[in-house]
């Protein structure tokens, strides 16, 4: 079983989580960007949460399938057609042999999935099947997917699910004004003036058209530091927001280097990466400060209505 890239689009890769536990070698893990969007359409279908899924941007590729597959996109808006047919997101579908899938952007967001019953039969590296781009390995070969290029599928742990599923709307991206991302305090919070402090949850900022997996240069604002003394550099996470000699900011996103020398003012909430992840260039948004127990309690809820629908799911289909 296996599917076929008519058309590319642009950073069509194989994604997961991410691989992780490898940064001290200097292997960043370059997971899925929206890893909300990602697991959910994995939920859908029954997968594993981690299975491995295409992420794509704008043009979308456009793929033909070779078996009868189900499969379930969601993510970005898109508009989705089977056959020219449209088809709905955030639901599983099913696709026969040669059956051609187009996918064009509607109005928000960067990133799309599109996940299989059982996932994609990639090999795994380090654990993971995701695409290292830097260092050429995981996913098709470590390179994103080119016209020609056949993935196959690894056999689904269960049937076409019959139950006609509908996702609520709080596991999808939620683009509407006023976009508020949530932060907590970075371990060089202190090193900016106390001005800054207040500009940084008061002023607006935006996603600069500089912006890609690895982070997004944000729009704003200048920040500025009571210490100009050069630091060591220091680990780097998903999130990590850096103050940079210009007094911009930067939003380490899911290909980050592994460490780095700009002090770390801020943190962003893991609950609230996805959401920031799907901000195109010049939407405004504004940060907003919490605490790490409210952000753990945030993302505790997160995973809560995870298990909600995974435990709704299994009693719709029996």
């Amino acid at each position: 079983m296996s599917i076929l890239i008519r058309k590319p689009g642009i950073r069509t890769a194989v994604r997961d989580f991410g691989r992780f536990g490898h940064m001290a070698a200097g292997i960043n893990p370059t997971g899925a960007m929206d890893t909300l969007s990602a697991r959910v359409v994995n939920i859908l279908l029954g997968n594993s949460d981690n299975a491995a899924l295409l992420e794509f941007g704008f043009p979308a590729p456009e793929i033909e399938f070779e078996a009868d597959t189900a499969f379930c996109i969601g993510g970005s808006a898109v508009d989705a057609k089977l056959n020219s047919v449209p088809v709905s997101l955030w639901k599983p579908q099913k696709a026969s042999p040669r059956d051609i899938l187009t996918l064009s952007p509607a109005s928000n967001g960067n990133f799309a999935y599109l996940a299989v019953a059982g996932g994609f039969d990639v090999p795994e590296v380090l654990g993971s099947r995701t695409t290292n781009l830097a260092a050429g390995f995981g996913g098709h070969q470590g390179q994103l997917l080119a016209p020609g290029d056949r993935l196959s599928l690894r056999s689904p742990g269960q049937s076409f699910p019959n139950a006609q599923t509908a996702l609520g709307y709080s596991l999808r991206p939620q683009l509407a004004d006023p976009i508020r991302i949530r932060i907590t305090r970075g371990p060089e919070y202190d090193r900016i003036t106390a001005l800054s402090e207040q500009t940084l949850t008061t002023e607006t900022f935006s996603v600069g058209q500089n912006s890609d997996p690895m982070g997004f240069r944000l729009t704003g604002p200048r920040m500025f530091s009571l210490d100009e003394t050069e630091l060591l550099s220091s680990a780097a996470t998903f999130g990590t927001v850096q103050l940079l000699p210009d007094g911009g900011l930067a939003v380490l996103m899911s290909d980050h280097q592994t460490t780095g020398g700009y002090p770390r003012i801020a943190v962003v909430a893991a609950v609230d990466l996805p959401l920031l992840s799907q901000l195109r260039p010049k939407r405004p948004f504004q940060f907003v400060l919490i605490d790490v127990s409210e952000a753990e309690m945030l993302l505790f809820e997160r995973e809560q209505e995870l298990r909600f629908l995974k435990t709704g799911l299994r009693l719709a289909r029996g």
